[in-house]
Formats: structure tokens, C-alpha cells, sequence
């Protein structure tokens, strides 16, 4: 282990407020640079104060650690609780900002209820779970049964640290995440993923026809997990279309295909270099496409346009090679295929044609599948495999996690909700989510883990405007305090 090596740890500008203990912890490390990447300092304080504080812990290569908290009198017999939150932050700053993120810490400043840096992200998300989680470990007067610390680098540049956790040694029955930014909000489920690419390949023939460029766009994308059920139109898949109802009228052979940058992203343009024997038979398919588009996505698209333009290409694949490929753009699974049962209006299973790219003789189509129960997860990457395989692709699976499932029963959310209630006078609300979380791994790599996430309100998170609310803090401390004592 090497020590801590920073500059710029400014103390005392969150010495007056409440809770002490939290707000101290986190002006601590606030002073020690921690961007997504660059952790190996905050890594080693966390060592360091669990051989202060004389607690059990052990630190991983990848920079993981795992403090450890004996149970508290009278809770001997109490089920482990494992607390967790994320030591990495995304560093980014004004332009006009001259602080140098990987050596200097935060400037800090209080306005009002709020807590921000000056010019820099804050690292609310999730220094602050690493503070609540240190005053807890640092506390004589806590209630609690035994504990298991989690802090783990790199959640926000894919959650890298989570995957990498050895949790063979861990014996938590619940875990209680601090990685969410709203207050009054328990998240008790999120989905898992899988990336999957599929790639269709051949040699190349002298074209013949007419070579034109077959484009799609103005469409409004979005996330592929927080916005797949706004029912938005995908260009990747609108591509796919329009090229098989271009062939349903003349011979069509495919060059090259593009779209989409980012397999979380919802593509909002496409295109593709066609040859064609018919072209007027072409463009009267595109104008038919046009208006159908026009009045099928009137409300969540209604800039989208489909348009051809003379190109010129020499060479193409096959004509059975283009059918095959066409084929497969018209019919592949995409966007929401099953809703929740047990969470109204949320999206269970989804999949998402993310990204088109063609390279020398290949044409890869890559895919952002989604699904907070992990057998429809599997089943919707299978019903991929299993179409390409059919029309001679092929496809690899990769990047793939557990979700987080939703328990019908769970401890730990009725526990929390009573707590919440005594403590603030009202009912929590209870989401899901479509998108990923800590939670999802690591209830994968611990099955019957009962787990729930929560967070102080924290607004404009990853940007220099992002401000940690310091009432809230304060609640949700209290809160995680509370469900400490009632899990006896």
C-alpha cells in the first residue's frame, strides 16, 4: 500500500453543518482527487482509516475495499447488513476552470441548503456514500449488526470495480446501496444487460443497377434503458425497413451500412450505400415509407424522413448475402418486449439496435439488450443468436450482468418503509429501474441478496453545477441509522 499523495485539501468549510460526522468525512475527501480512473488515492485513505479505527478490512488489486464492523451489543445474532456506495467520481469542469482534477482537491461552498465546488463537479455521486458509510464505522453510538463496508472504484465508467469484487468472503443477507440522488425514493430493482454483436460477412461483386445513398433521420434517439418505452423510433431498424421494402419492389444488393454511435443511445440517423435495378420503383417505395413513418411516429417523431441520393459504389455484396442482411434488420427483436407484472409502467425487457458498422467485408450490427429478470434478458440475446444464425451471421455475447430482481418479499423494504415513516411522517415511494446499478451485480454474484437503494437529493450530478442538498443528507443518514437498529 502506498500512502496518499494529493495537494489542495482545503478543512472547515462544512464544519458547522449537520450531520458533523457525515460533512466532515466528506470535506475529507473532497481533498483527495478521485475521478473515475484515478482512485488509488482514495482507495488507500480507506485503508488507512479502517487501521485507525483497528477494523478488519482488505483492499483488492483492482482498488476495491472492504471494511468490516463487528455487531453492536445485543445484535450478535442479528443477520449481516452489507452497506455500499462507490469511491470514484466523474471529474469535469467549467472551461475557465484552471484546477488540476488528477492532483488538487475540490474547492468547496456552502449556499444555503446546498453544497457545491467551485467550477468542478462535487462527487455527491457517491462521496457521499462513502462518508455516511465511514461515520457509521467511525460511530460508538450506533445500533447495528455486524457489517460489511463496500467501496468500490469505477461505477461510473462501467461499473469496472463491482465486477471485479471477489464477494466469495461476504455474508451479508441485506444490502443497503447510498447510490441514489433522490430523497424520498427507495430503488428496489434495476436491469441487467448484455451486449451482443452480430456480424454478417462476405466477398464482394462488381455491382450492377444504379448506386444510391439510402438515408434516415430526423429522429428525436434517447436513452436506450430511460426512455425505450416513449415508443420513439429507431433509425438502425427504420434503416432495415426501408431497404426490405425497397427490395419487395426491385433487385437491391447492400455496399455499406452506418448508424448510431453509442449501443445505450437510440439511433437518430442512419444510412446506407444501395444498388438498385428499378430506381423510380425505389424511390416510389421511400415515399410510401414517408408517409406511413409520418403518421405512425406523429408524435414522438414527427421530423423523421426517409430520402434517396445518387452515389457511387463499384462493388457490393451478393445479392443472397443483401437479402440475408436485409432480412435481418426487418425482423430482429427491438425496443420494449415485455412490461413489468409486478411494477406498474415499468419496462422489464428490452432490446436496443444501437449501432450499424461496416468494416472492409463485414457488416456488424451491435445490440444493448436489457431486463430486470435475467432469464428474459438471456432469452431475448438467444432470439438474436438464434435469427442470425439462421441467415448465416454470427453473433458474440459480451459485457453482460445481472439484474437487480424485484422481490416480492423483502425484509429490508418493509423495514426501511416503517422507518422512513416514523422518522418523516409519510410513505416513501417505491420505483424500479431500466437502466443498471451496483445492485444488479453484486445481488447476481450473492443470490437471495435483499437489497434496497437510496441517496440524499443531489441535482445536476456529473456537471460543475452539481449541488449535494444538506437537509436531505441529514435525512437520509438518519434513515440508514434507523433501519440499522430495527434489523435485529
Amino acid at each position: 500500500m502506498t500512502a496518499p499523495v494529493f495537494k489542495g485539501l482545503i478543512m472547515g468549510v462544512l464544519s458547522n453543518l449537520e450531520p458533523k460526522e457525515v460533512f466532515g468525512y466528506f470535506e475529507e475527501i473532497c481533498g483527495i482527487p478521485h475521478g473515475s480512473g484515478n482512485t488509488q488515492a482514495i482507495s488507500d485513505y480507506l485503508v488507512k482509516f479502517a487501521m485507525d479505527h483497528k477494523l478488519r478490512f482488505r483492499q483488492d488489486e483492482a482498488g476495491n475495499v472492504v471494511i468490516f464492523k463487528p455487531a453492536t451489543e445485543g445484535y450478535e445474532n442479528a443477520d449481516t447488513v452489507m452497506l455500499q456506495g462507490h469511491m470514484d467520481m466523474v471529474a469535469e469542469q467549467d472551461p475557465d476552470c484552471t484546477k488540476d482534477m488528477m492532483t488538487e482537491g475540490l474547492d468547496l461552498f456552502v449556499d444555503g441548503d446546498l453544497v457545491g465546488a467551485r467550477g468542478t463537479t462535487l462527487g455527491g455521486d457517491d462521496g457521499i456514500a462513502v462518508a455516511m458509510e465511514l461515520a457509521i464505522l467511525a460511530s460508538h453510538e450506533a445500533e447495528h449488526p455486524d457489517l460489511e463496508c463496500v467501496f468500490t472504484v469505477g461505477e461510473e465508467i462501467g461499473m469496472v470495480g463491482a465486477r471485479a469484487l471477489d464477494t466469495s468472503d461476504l455474508k451479508a443477507k441485506y444490502m443497503l446501496n447510498l447510490d441514489s440522488e433522490a430523497d424520498g425514493i427507495f430503488t428496489v430493482s434495476c436491469a441487467g444487460a448484455a451486449r451482443v454483436v452480430v456480424r454478417f460477412s462476405g466477398g464482394r461483386e462488381t455491382l450492377a443497377g444504379k448506386a444510391l445513398k439510402l438515408t434516415v433521420g430526423g429522429l428525436a434517439g434517447g436513452h436506450s434503458g430511460e426512455e425505450i418505452h416513449k415508443g420513439r423510433a429507431n433509425a438502425d431498424i427504420v434503416l432495415g425497413r426501408a431497404m426490405f421494402e425497397i427490395s419487395r419492389k426491385t433487385e437491391l444488393r447492400l455496399v455499406e451500412a452506418s448508424g448510431g454511435t453509442k449501443d445505450n443511445a437510440i439511433p437518430r440517423e442512419s444510412s446506407a450505400i444501395i444498388a438498385v435495378s428499378d430506381v423510380k420503383a425505389a424511390e416510389e417505395a421511400v415515399s410510401e415509407l414517408n408517409h406511413n413513418l409520418g403518421n405512425e411516429y406523429r408524435v414522438t417523431d414527427s421530423g423523421v424522413w426517409v430520402k434517396l441520393e445518387p452515389a457511387e459504389a463499384e462493388a457490393g455484396f451478393s445479392r443472397e448475402l443483401s437479402e440475408r442482411i436485409v432480412c435481418f434488420m426487418f425482423t430482429v427483436p427491438n425496443g420494449v418486449q415485455v412490461m413489468s407484472a409486478d411494477v406498474e409502467g415499468l419496462v422489464q425487457t428490452s432490446t436496443n439496435l444501437g449501432q450499424i458498422y461496416t468494416e472492409e467485408d463485414s457488416v456488424y450490427f451491435s445490440f444493448l439488450t436489457r431486463s430486470s429478470v435475467n432469464s428474459q434478458r438471456d432469452e431475448t440475446v438467444e432470439r438474436i443468436e438464434a435469427l442470425a444464425a439462421a441467415l448465416g451471421g454470427e453473433a458474440e455475447v459480451g459485457s453482460a450482468y445481472s439484474a437487480w430482481e424485484y422481490k416480492a418479499d423483502s425484509k429490508l423494504r418493509d423495514t426501511m418503509i416503517e422507518a422512513y415513516k416514523a422518522l418523516n411522517g409519510r410513505e416513501p415511494k417505491v420505483e424500479a429501474l431500466h437502466a443498471g446499478l451496483e445492485c444488479g451485480i453484486l445481488s447476481g454474484k450473492m443470490p437471495g441478496l435483499d437489497a434496497v437503494s437510496i441517496g440524499p437529493d443531489l441535482t445536476d450530478i456529473h456537471t460543475p453545477r452539481e449541488r449535494l442538498h444538506i437537509e436531505s443528507t441529514g435525512r437520509i443518514y438518519k434513515l440508514t441509522i434507523e433501519t440499522l437498529k430495527r434489523l435485529r
